[in-house]
């Protein structure tokens, strides 16, 4: 028989101990540290890697933000215009009498008072329809065929490199991701946030490199880390790149330029391609038309005229292309009205 049967007292099993002070709260403590980690590691990532790693101190009614130096973010005017998701943006393009076309050089170069002015003068509606990421006619033709803007009565091509056919890494994006047109919309929902959050409280935010766009214009405001270096000029000629790039403005050319006058330039950089730029006009049975060699013009960083140098260079533009402009558009029926 058992004990307990027999009436004889159980043995009490002796208790636990629950630990006491500190000891006792150590799981919540390695919890809070774990989730303030978590947290600190997310807030650091959402600084230094989406759009928050850029200030919003550049919004305005007419302009967003088009490029954020940030991996979760970078590119967003590609897809803007792509997938129209600044409709505004796509309807001052379509309407304009004078459509600017090129790379971010041409897009700095021209974002003047100057350019402003002298279409205000005229009475005409521009738009600085370039690109970053070096983009060029393969990105243009195919926006293009999608905008078609019947209203344009002059085209301004930036020669640089413009027609070099080559998918850029925002159009590898676009063209070949099934997701691109959602994470695009995601990048103007942030925005709208972005401005909310990072305009009143600018320390929550990063200093990255950007740029602002607008969008009545396609003027760009670039904020680039200054590297301050003068213009220079490269006149050597590779045949065979001129032979191709030539072929590519030809096609380019017969698509888009029926019916509209052509004017092509070249803006200037370091070691700016006047050599090839001017073989590639020949070839077409056109000139270049700049305002010749400027002495003094700069760039802010390498790669694009600084604000000063941009307002000299595009001012002579004008002096010099400006009577064709105005005889074009006088040809064409006139400039559109709002």
């Amino acid at each position: 028989m058992n004990e307990a049967a027999l009436g004889a007292p159980l043995k009490r099993a002796t208790p636990i101990r629950k630990p006491a002070g500190l000891f006792a709260s150590m799981p919540v403590v390695y919890a809070a540290i774990i989730l303030a980690a978590v947290l600190a590691s997310y807030g650091y990532w959402t600084r230094t890697r989406t759009l928050f790693a850029c200030p919003a101190d550049g919004y305005s009614a007419d302009r967003y933000i088009a490029y954020c130096d940030a991996g979760n973010y970078a590119d967003y005017e590609h897809g803007a215009f792509w997938f129209d998701l600044e409709p505004s943006a796509w309807g001052f393009a379509r309407n304009a009498d004078v459509l600017f076309l090129g790379n971010s050089r041409l897009q700095v170069g021209f974002s003047t008072a100057a350019t402003a002015d002298w279409f205000s003068r005229a009475s005409a509606r521009y738009y600085l329809l370039g690109f970053s990421y070096y983009e060029n006619a393969l990105f243009a033709e195919a926006l293009l065929s999608r905008m078609r803007p019947d209203g344009a009565k002059v085209l301004v091509i930036n020669v640089d490199d413009f027609f070099d056919l080559s998918e850029t890494d925002p159009v590898k994006a676009i063209w070949g991701d099934p997701q691109a047109e959602n994470r695009y919309e995601w990048k103007r929902f942030w925005q709208s946030v972005h401005k909310r959050v990072c305009k009143p409280f600018r320390r929550l935010c990063g200093s990255h490199v950007e740029t602002y766009r607008s969008r009545e214009t396609g003027a760009y405001d670039m904020r680039t880390p200054r590297d301050v270096k003068p213009v220079s000029y490269d006149e050597s000629v590779d045949q065979s790149v001129v032979d191709a790039d030539t072929a590519a403005a030809i096609d380019f050319l017969k698509r888009f330029a029926q019916g509209k006058c052509v004017i092509l330039t070249m803006v200037p950089s370091v070691n700016t391609k006047i050599g090839k730029a001017d073989a590639i006009a020949k070839g077409l049975g056109a000139r270049l038309v700049t305002p010749g060699l400027l002495e003094g013009l700069k760039t802010k960083d390498g790669y694009h005229l600084d604000q000063p140098s941009a307002e000299r260079w595009s001012e002579a533009f004008f002096q010099a292309a400006g009577p064709e402009i105005r005889s074009c558009l006088e040809k064409h029926g006139g400039a559109s009205r709002s």
